[in-house]
């Protein structure tokens, strides 16, 4: 059965989960108690074919591969807190290196990139919304540089693709951030398709599509609670306060249409990662019959 309803993804298109629906990379708190076996065996039961990493995840392959493939399970990719909006590209290569040769050595051709700096000071997740910090008009260009060269590198020194992840409270949260960035980026860099960071940023991720649907190279599948979103907006609640609510879910819990998201991947020939991804509480949301839930949901939006 698990096959069948596989089969309704077009060929070259795989689906994978993240670990945060049984443990937060950010709020340790949340799945503490949880076993990485335990992940990765509700990962394999749901039918996923692959997961990204989380911190519970070994980080050297030795100890990696023997835990994924005796699961029938790849790494799709795996999130680098990058901090180029305040260094050069030396040092983002430098500080890349242990986490790029993982990927590349584990068969991942995507790095997932997270712009970290030029954040609100402290512990910025923990910030008001409000308080996040927004890029100068005239330093974009120049990140846009330093994005275009690292990109480059990257894949030329380890055959990975960056993949640039719009995000709450960092540099690129807005469509108009975004496509500011892009405008200006060179095609090396590739963007990250994330359908709740872009509902949570206010805007329709079907915008990110149709502006720059041939620059996307990975996809994030996250679904928003409205009610929660609006809550935390309306409160100027933080990020990891948001988290702790609600206000993300997995596909088919919330307000996101992932039909639009189905078509686009169809007739774009999109070829890569679709990885399903919500940080939830597991004690208030039981991992393995979300990440079913949210299985069954993508692919009977594809199959529709």
């Amino acid at each position: 059965m698990t096959k069948e309803k596989l089969a309704a993804l077009p060929d070259g298109v795989r689906l994978a989960v993240s670990p945060l629906s049984w443990a937060n990379d950010v709020l340790e708190d949340l799945g503490a108690d949880i076993a990485v076996e335990t992940c990765l065996d509700d990962a394999a039961r749901a039918g996923y074919q692959g997961v990204e990493l989380g911190r519970k995840l070994p980080r050297s392959r030795e100890a990696l591969a023997p835990l994924l493939e005796s699961r029938g399970l790849a790494l799709a990719s795996g999130w680098h807190s990058g901090e180029l909006a305040e260094r050069g590209v030396e040092a983002e290569m430098a500080a890349v290196a242990t986490h790029a040769e993982l990927l590349r050595a584990m068969g991942s051709t995507v790095l997932v990139y997270g712009e970290v700096a030029m954040m609100a000071p402290g512990a910025p997740l923990d910030a008001p919304m409000s308080a996040r910090c927004v890029m100068p008009k005239e330093d974009i260009a120049a990140y846009a540089a330093r994005l275009t060269d690292f990109s480059a590198r990257l894949a030329g020194e380890y055959g990975l693709t960056l993949a640039y992840h719009h995000h709450l409270m960092m540099v690129a949260e807005t469509f108009d951030e975004v496509s500011a960035l892009f405008d200006k980026a060179g095609s090396a860099a590739g963007l990250l398709l994330d359908t709740g960071h872009a509902a949570a940023g206010g805007f329709d991720y079907t915008r990110l599509i149709e502006r720059f649907g041939d620059r996307i190279v990975h996809i994030h599948l996250k679904d928003v609670r409205g009610p929660v979103i609006a809550e935390v907006r309306a409160g100027d609640l933080s990020f990891n306060a948001g988290v702790r609510r609600g206000m993300f879910t997995v596909p088919g819990g919330g307000i996101v249409d992932f039909a639009p998201l189905a078509a686009f991947v169809r007739q774009s020939g999109y070829q890569g990662w679709l990885v399903v991804e919500a940080e939830q509480d597991p004690a208030l949301a039981p991992p393995l019959p979300a990440v079913t839930a949210a299985f069954r949901h993508i692919l009977d939006t594809f199959a529709a």
